[in-house]
């Protein structure tokens, strides 16, 4: 994997598409190099489906990391804090939840280096109390699609009701 297939995986991300019209004019990378790179991304398995989904395995971010956040209650610190850590590199999911757990933050890594690093971020932020963090062991289900784990009649009933 090189910095140019690096790149149209961002733009694939950040766009929403995988136009290869788009990610050249974001890119700056020729049309025909980007189809040929998405072409061979999908024979790696790289990316899943048309849809591009990724398979972050193979991409090196092997390492799942699920931590639950206290930190000190303050007017807004619920948007305050979950902007912090939502700015952390690795971070992608970050939850204000309710309970004694105030944020799950769900991160995909590298590598130990990479988690060392994560859990400093954390500690940085001077509102965060307390961190617990798991490592997942192996992953059971991961749907990106939540669509996908409906039945076409609960999801007709679902959005009747919102007519």
């Amino acid at each position: 994997m090189d910095e140019r297939s690096i790149r149209i995986l961002q733009a694939i991300a950040t766009l929403g598409t995988g136009s290869p019209d788009e990610i050249s004019a974001h890119t700056g990378i020729p049309k025909s190099t980007v189809h040929y790179r998405i072409t061979k991304l999908k024979e790696e398995g790289i990316v899943l489906d048309d849809l591009f989904t990724i398979d972050l395995e193979k991409l090196g971010l092997e390492i799942t990391i699920i931590t639950e956040v206290i930190a000190e209650y303050d007017e807004q610190y619920h948007t305050q804090v979950g902007e912090k850590l939502a700015e952390i590199e690795g971070v992608n999911q970050v939850y204000f939840t309710m309970g004694e757990t105030d944020f799950v933050v769900i991160a995909h890594l590298a590598g130990r280096e990479m988690v060392h690093r994560l859990i400093s971020d954390y500690e940085r932020i001077n509102e965060v109390v307390r961190t617990s963090s798991q490592f997942v062991v192996e992953t059971v289900k991961d749907e990106p699609h939540p669509l996908n784990d409906f039945e076409f009649e609960t999801l007709v009933a679902t959005t009747v009701d919102l007519d």
